[in-house]
């Protein structure tokens, strides 16, 4: 099978992580994927950002949390979260994050690192919190939060694929 499909068929969602950082190499390849991604009319809305700092992935995880209304780590002990944003002015700037965010995890996979998505990074940047964490990084402009990729080692097994609903393809 073309390496690529299999990537595609066999990457899962993983929810534990070993503390073990991932390697710069890997993570260069990784946002090197997600800028490489297809955006509407080419106009690149998103932008990403790398945070390997535990307290900022922890003040993260706390935002994200709090949407929630819970207290656990919705990034799973993840050392590595890539928020991926988008310029709210451009019609396709969701599909845009999203397709960023589809890239990073498929990239991730094909070099032995694991991941998964995490919501409520529209609700975390919407806040005066999230606004006053872009204004720190120098981020400006009107941006959405569309997602969290978290990226590590899984701490065990790779999860098993579900089996794929009946009827999900309709040929015309």
């Amino acid at each position: 099978m073309n390496e690529v499909l299999k990537c595609l068929e066999e990457r899962r969602s993983v929810r534990k992580f070993k503390a073990e950082q991932i390697k710069d190499s890997e993570l260069e390849q990784i946002l090197e994927a997600g800028i490489y991604a297809p955006t509407g009319m080419g106009a690149q809305s998103p932008i990403i950002v790398a945070v390997q700092d535990a307290p900022t992935i922890e003040k993260l995880s706390k935002m994200n949390a709090a949407v929630m209304g819970a207290s656990g780590d919705p990034f799973y002990g993840a050392p590595t979260v890539l928020v991926v944003l988008a310029d709210r002015s451009r019609p396709t700037f969701v599909e845009d994050g999203a397709l960023v965010l589809g890239n990073m995890m498929n990239a991730a996979f094909s070099i032995g690192v694991d991941s998964c998505w995490i919501h409520r990074a529209h609700e975390v940047f919407d806040t005066e919190e999230g606004k006053a964490l872009l204004k720190q990084w120098g981020i400006e402009g009107d941006y959405q939060g569309i997602g969290h990729c978290i990226l590590g080692y899984r701490d065990g097994e790779l999860p098993q694929a579900k089996p794929r609903k009946e009827n999900y393809i309709y040929r015309v």
